[in-house]
């Protein structure tokens, strides 16, 4: 039994801190600059995309077998090469790395070097990134293990004083209600959790076997309770920060995210201790990316069956993470908005309803439809975001319940899940 609580506290902790990328400080703290006195409504809905629902995304993999393979092929299998490589290029090259060096860049440099270059630091971080990524050292391994306790202490340290001795008020100038709530849970799709769960999920199962829990049950039993060990911490820190940034005392809604972020470690801790702030970001930013990129040059691989070596794609992906980088985090994170808002309901319908269906529905065709109808709205909601509609045709989206919350997808999936699984049955009896 000690023996299960514990690897069942080490696994959880692993994943949170593979979940915990340093970039997700930056969220909270912007969001709650935004909602003002909506605080509770804003940590619900973020929670919701930035920690319950990556959860349910380990789930799915469990419920499916042991990798994200497994969970395609209950669909299609051609579905998880194509959807395994778009969820790769986000937490890699095109969105999650470049947004380790920025805030590296922008947290941990610049506060201390008002006069330092973002290209230098990007090519310096990515040179070293390369290096420990092409030769793995026992140097990460030491400085991740030393660095996510101190980090934790740290910030936990930071939430506890800020949020029991407020910087000032909540900001006056605040959302309202239904756009907070929305606020918190397009921006939770910026943590790219629900995409990385089911990519981690694999190396979590396997972390589990190779501690003895081979069997289904017992297998099971450890990731769901680990899961839910690193959703706890996940919403102790997503939501401590949410409250420091709607209690900080700015009133400038447009500050840069890293820009809070310091104001707020500075007022707090005063300057020392947003220097050791600063210093565990740049590590943890670090690790982050030596570890994505190692994962991104094992995915694709294996997918080319060794085509393309792990060696040209590692050095293929800081190139390209190098040059995304130097944009800085606001950018990086605007850029990411209309691919995520497309991407994101697809994955979600994929673990939502393997989750919740796949223990007793075993045919392919009710997801499909399920996945097929996600895709439509969110292409429509990519359309309506880059201004591509007429007012005639935004008009008739706007009747399907929860568009405007950036939810459209979830009534017309369910409604072709049920429509494809009447449709499945007939032919199932005509065959």
């Amino acid at each position: 039994m000690l023996k299960k609580t514990g690897d069942i506290i080490t696994i959880g902790f692993a994943l949170f801190a593979m979940f915990f990328g340093a970039g997700n400080l930056l969220l909270p703290p912007f969001i709650g600059l935004q909602v003002g006195n909506h605080v509770w409504i804003t940590i619900l809905a973020f929670g919701l995309t930035g920690i319950l629902l990556p959860f349910f995304g380990i789930l799915s993999i469990v419920n499916s077998g042991d990798t994200f393979n497994d969970l395609g092929n209950r669909i299609n299998k051609g579905i998880a090469p194509i959807l395994g490589s778009v969820i790769m290029l986000c937490i890699g090259p095109m969105i999650a790395i470049p947004r380790t060096a920025a805030t590296t860049y922008e947290v941990g440099v610049l506060p201390s070097f008002p006069n330092s270059s973002p290209i230098w630091t990007s090519i310096i971080f990515f040179a070293v990134t390369w290096v420990l990524t092409i030769k793995p050292s026992k140097v990460v391994d030491i400085i991740g293990n030393i660095l996510t306790p101190v980090l934790l202490v740290l910030l936990l340290g930071l939430i506890s004083i800020g949020v029991f001795s407020p910087i000032a008020d909540y900001n006056a100038q605040s959302l309202n209600t239904g756009e907070s709530f929305t606020l918190g849970f397009t921006e939770g799709y910026q943590t790219l959790d629900v995409l990385a769960s089911v990519i981690f999920a694999g190396i979590i199962i396997a972390a589990a076997r190779t501690k003895g829990y081979n069997s289904v049950k017992s297998k099971n039993q450890v990731v769901i309770a680990a899961g839910l060990l690193a959703a706890i911490c996940l919403f102790l820190i997503y939501g401590g920060l949410i409250q420091l940034g709607a209690t900080s005392g700015i009133t400038d809604l447009n500050m840069k995210r890293s820009e809070l972020l310091i104001h707020i470690s500075k007022s707090v801790l005063g300057h020392y201790g947003m220097i050791a702030i600063a210093l565990s970001i740049a590590l943890a930013c670090l690790t982050t990316a030596i570890a994505l990129t190692s994962a991104v040059g094992t995915f694709f691989s294996q997918l080319t069956k060794n085509k393309l070596s792990y060696k040209l794609l590692v050095t293929v992906c800081c190139i390209l993470s190098c040059l995304l980088s130097i944009t800085g985090v606001d950018n990086i994170i605007s850029l990411a908005y209309p691919i995520l808002i497309f991407v994101y309901p697809i994955v979600i319908t994929l673990v939502l309803y393997t989750v919740v269906f796949g223990p007793f529905i075993t045919h392919k065709l009710p997801f499909v439809g399920a996945l097929l109808a996600s895709t439509i709205i969110a292409a429509f909601n990519l359309l309506k975001y880059l201004g591509m509609l007429n007012d005639s045709t935004l008009a008739i989206l706007d009747k399907i319940p929860f568009f405007a919350y950036e939810l459209g997808w979830v009534v017309p999936s369910a409604i072709f899940f049920l429509i494809f699984l009447v449709i499945d049955k007939s032919l199932s009896k005509e065959g």
